[in-house]
This record gives C-alpha cells, structure tokens and sequence, in this order.
C-alpha cells in the first residue's frame, strides 16, 4: 500500500483563510439572536447586560415609540443647558439595540461641562446655533472644533468632552449613542457633588479648601 503525498502537504494560504473564514461566520452566526428584540421589562432588575426581555405577548407599539424630545429643556439653571435623554430606561424598545438619543438645549454662554460615556461613543449634530465642542484623548490632545447648524462631530467612547454655546441665541443638538445604557459621568459632579473628603479632593486637584468648598456649595456636595 502506498501513501500520496498530497494527503501531507500543507494547504495553500488560499485555502487556510477560505478555511477560517468559515469557522469564523460559524461561531458569529452562533450568537445571532435568536428573537427579533428584547423590549425592556423595567420592573425587573437591570443587569450588567441591560435590562430583561419583557414577555413577548406584552409588548405593544407604544414601546417602539417615544415622544420625549420634541420640546426644549428648561435651560434656567446655572449651566444654562438641559439634556433629555432617550435611553432603554425611558425608551424600553431600545433595550439591546445598541443605540439611543438625546437631546441637548444650550442657552447662549451655557455649557455641558466636562463629562464621559463609559459604555458609548457619541455622535453630535447641531440643529440650530452654534456651538464649541471638544474631546481630550488619553494622551491629553485637545480636539476642538467650532459646529455650526448642520456639522456632525463625532467623541469617541470614554474620553471627556464637553459643549459651549458662545453664540448669541440658542443651541439646540441631537445627540445618538452606541448604546442604549450609554451611561454619564461629569467630572465636575464626581469631584464637588460626591462625598469625597475635602482634603484629597485638595490633594488630587491642587486647589485650595476656600476654592473646593466654594465648588461644593454650588454644586451640592457634603461639606467636609
């Protein structure tokens, strides 16, 4: 009996990927879902991977279908903006789509300040006015740009950014998400609205207690 040789030698690189590739769309075409959404069943308890599928006989349109961004904020406070989002927790149709909204209403001088997205990057579109919008990378590069009505800026997942109106009139920007639990965190809310001691808020910050005791009476924080 004799062997070929053809049965030993390697395949072709060719055929080596053809070969991966279809193991590849094998294990991905095994985590497809398996049902057309997961509507959020908001009395259930959230989870790390968002909410839990409400029963399918109990989902109506009206959970596809969310009416909550069509009138501006209330800009009268003092950061002279107002953010109304539509996440999975007010939106349940969204619950595992991996996106979501918002939007945002500037007074003139008004600002988001500084905050972060740990679960999505963001997409911002400026429907009227104009606004100053940044992000600052891991690297501490500041990429800042000034939007006019129309301009889309794009800040990816994570890394602070922020928006100020320096125009004359009102700034109105829709905003999306990659997620629909994008989460928020503003730093300036972190440091002054928290209960983090005085005294290493002083460390960590180099300012002075007059200064952080200041910043904790406007924006709530406990005295310490």
């Amino acid at each position: 009996m004799c062997l070929t040789t053809t049965a030993l030698t390697p395949k072709s690189p060719v055929k080596m990927l053809h070969v991966l590739l279809f193991f590849y769309f094998l294990v991905s075409s095994s985590h497809a879902a398996v049902q057309d959404f997961c509507v959020a069943d908001l009395k259930a308890p959230q989870g790390p991977a968002g909410y839990s599928c409400k029963t399918p006989a109990k989902v109506t349109v009206d959970d596809f279908v969310y009416s909550g961004l069509g009138v501006a904020g209330n800009t009268s406070n003092f950061i002279k903006a107002s953010i109304n989002t539509a996440f999975a927790d007010k939106f349940p149709g969204l619950n595992g789509l991996g996106l979501s909204m918002a939007r945002v209403d500037l007074a003139p001088g008004g600002a988001i300040p500084m905050h972060s997205h740990p679960g999505a990057s963001e997409t911002l579109l400026v429907a009227k006015g104009s606004v100053i919008a940044a992000f600052v990378s891991s690297d501490n590069t500041v990429y800042s740009k000034t939007l006019k009505e129309g301009d889309i800026m794009v800040f990816p997942q994570g890394l602070l950014h922020f928006e100020v109106n320096t125009g004359r009139t009102p700034a109105h920007i829709w905003v999306s998400f990659s997620s629909s639990n994008p989460g928020l965190q503003i730093l300036s809310y972190a440091l002054f609205r928290s209960s983090l001691p005085s005294e290493l808020i002083e460390k960590t910050t180099f300012l002075d207690d007059d200064e952080v005791k200041r910043l904790k009476a406007l924006l709530g924080g406990l005295a310490s």
